[in-house]
């Protein structure tokens, strides 16, 4: 694990190294996805995001690994995500991995373009018509804390459903837990506990839940 620890710190530099080309509207991150709760090993321009190092992973992270995304890929480009007090990110992934193929780590990079929308509001006034975005894809949302992430991520699932979970059936929530389980969230210490105190369901029920998975 020390081996792959520094492996990880190789690519330092080139946190830095994008960061100082791209100007401060380019926040760049390096994970490590051996820890996805303290994932964040360097990152710069983070008033961006918010976050520091020792941070966690995102939730578009979570699933990445959960899916294995990266396995016949080496990144993903251009997809949309948006911070907490609403800043628009044009961001890229790129999957870093060990000799043998298996993931180690990945490096972010999010470009704020709030200022670029505006702008480009501004003059759809002048021009006529749209300039296509490609916001089809599902957004990422960056967490603060290992916390926020995953009550966050538990909260969206449920309210995603339109039925409060009161009013929820066993199947419902059953498939609520699944949901959260493609989404990686019980890869993180304590989620369990909260998925359960959200659902009003015991812990023993949210682990029959996923064996049915």
């Amino acid at each position: 694990m020390e081996g792959v620890k520094k492996k990880i710190e190789e690519f330092i530099p080139l946190v830095d190294f994008i960061a100082d080309i791209m100007g401060r509207n380019c926040e760049v991150v390096l994970h490590d996805v051996n820890d996805p709760e303290r994932s964040i090993v360097a990152i710069r321009n983070n008033h961006i995001s918010g976050r520091t190092v020792g941070g966690p992973m995102t939730d578009l992270g979570l699933r990445l690994l959960k899916e294995k995304e990266y396995m016949g890929k080496n990144f993903i480009a251009n997809y949309p995500s948006r911070t907490k007090d609403g800043r628009r990110l044009r961001s890229s992934t790129l999957f870093l991995k060990d000799d043998t193929g298996q993931l180690i780590g990945m490096l972010c990079v999010n470009v704020d373009i709030t200022q670029a929308i505006a702008m480009q509001d501004f003059l759809k006034g002048y021009i006529g018509g749209d300039i296509k975005q490609d916001d089809s894809c599902e957004m990422e949302h960056f967490a603060t804390s290992i916390e926020e992430l995953v009550h966050s991520t538990i909260r969206k699932t449920i309210l995603d459903t339109g039925i409060p979970p009161e009013r929820m059936t066993p199947d419902e929530k059953m498939a609520v837990v699944q949901n959260l389980s493609s989404k990686g969230i019980f890869m993180l210490k304590g989620a369990v506990s909260q998925v359960a105190e959200m659902l009003s369901v015991s812990e023993n029920t949210i682990y029959r839940y996923l064996n049915k998975n």
